[in-house]
């Protein structure tokens, strides 16, 4: 419903769903889209954020060990809820079962509500008059809340809040997510340089 909102028509929005799965990217994109930012801009941004499916990847790959053939298709569920279902697992078999089963149905799924609300934001006609401009931004930030656990992760939040609200005005809709990117390496920079600084200490007593 909030990219049909944003402009998509239904079947671009299931397009969408199909084949980027990936709910904080397609939010960034459409969210992105919504604001009159640049198509390309706003793919980059959902192209970032996505970057952290290919670190699961890295890891899933080890764990399930799937042949060759299989793992072009594995890739595309390879999401948070996934690559957890996955990791929980004792044994290879189990994480296999948990990995196939939890992406099936999370895809299925995905996709059908993507075109039920495509389909209903084209009923009920200009849905600015009902808030949803708001719908992408609230629940991208549900979905983060709770991954923010270390003082680290908190601060990487943040910045990027900080430079990406903050560069709304000055810069093209869109870039201020490319900007807003830049928090964690600045974040891991800062915390590394006082980590150095503490073991330096350390050593001299």
């Amino acid at each position: 419903m909030t990219s049909a909102g944003s402009g998509l028509t239904v079947w671009q929005s299931c397009a969408l769903s199909l084949l980027v799965f990936t709910g904080a990217s397609q939010f960034a994109l459409v969210g992105a889209l919504a604001a009159g930012g640049n198509p390309f801009t706003a793919a980059a941004g959902a192209f970032f954020l996505g970057v952290r499916n290919a670190f699961y990847g890295l890891r899933l790959s080890q764990l399930l060990a799937l042949p060759r053939a299989v793992r072009p298709f594995a890739a595309q569920w390879v999401i948070d809820e996934t690559t957890a279902v996955a990791l929980a697992q004792p044994t290879r078999r189990n994480a296999r079962v948990g990995f196939a089963v939890t992406g099936v149905s999370l895809y299925l799924l995905w996709n059908l509500t993507t075109l039920l609300g495509a389909l209903g934001a084209e009923r009920i006609g200009d849905t600015d008059t009902w808030g949803l401009d708001a719908a992408g931004p609230a629940v991208f930030l549900a979905l983060l809340a709770p991954m923010l656990r270390t003082a680290t992760e908190r601060a990487v939040a943040a910045l990027a809040v900080v430079l990406g609200v903050g560069l709304l005005p000055a810069l093209p809709a869109g870039v201020p997510v490319l900007v807003a990117a830049l928090a964690a390496p600045a974040v891991l920079y800062v915390t590394g340089r006082r980590a150095a600084r503490r073991g330096a200490r350390g050593g001299e007593r």
